[in-house]
């Protein structure tokens, strides 16, 4: 398998991670007025496209920061089928009726149905990670946290005023309940690890 070049709008990529503002602004105005539209004309009213338009910017920087995203696609296209897709999940979530994506006219480029697949997939893992977590203690919540943000276990034990080897061990023992909990959870085996 090749490896594709990096699309030239991958500079939007660039500037969630960066929160560059020029770009978020120019993201809103070349790409968010199509959204809006595209929901009002769907059972939506702005407020739901912003927040339809939020939620996806933050999953795009999530995946982007954790993932190293690399855009193979057009922007337009890609944040376009996210945010559709969103909606029609939204939909179907409110109805609790099926709701199938037509018209998908966007999508018919492989590259970029591969890219909303592997975006949503990482929400969907994110999603469960988050969920699980909070069900974890609170000291484990704590010592997660500093560990995902701090560059050694010497640097969080002295954080939380403990000895290394405590972090070490705690540490071992919070990562195992968090991975038997998402393990345990009914959406796991729906998802692809």
């Amino acid at each position: 398998m090749t490896l594709k070049a990096p699309h030239a709008d991958q500079y939007f990529i660039d500037g969630l991670i960066e929160n560059n503002s020029a770009i978020i602004q120019s993201i809103y105005k070349k790409f968010a007025p199509k959204v809006i539209h595209y929901i009002k004309t769907n059972n939506g009213d702005v407020d739901h496209a912003q927040d339809v338009i939020q939620e996806v910017l933050m999953t795009i920087y999530n995946q982007a920061k954790t993932k190293d995203l690399k855009l193979t696609c057009p922007f337009d296209a890609y944040f376009f089928l996210l945010c559709k897709r969103r909606w029609l999940n939204e939909l179907k979530k409110s109805s609790n009726k099926q709701v199938t994506i037509q018209d998908d006219t966007l999508s018919t480029d492989d590259s970029i149905t591969q890219m909303v697949l592997t975006t949503e997939d990482f929400d969907e893992k994110q999603a469960l990670f988050d969920q699980m977590f909070q069900k974890l203690g609170e000291k484990c919540q704590e010592l997660l946290k500093l560990s995902f943000v701090t560059k050694t276990l010497d640097e969080v034990a002295i954080k939380l005023n403990v000895s290394y080897a405590y972090v070490r061990k705690k540490k071992s023992l919070c990562t195992g309940q968090l991975t038997e909990l998402i393990q345990l959870s009914s959406q796991y085996k729906s998802l692809k690890f």
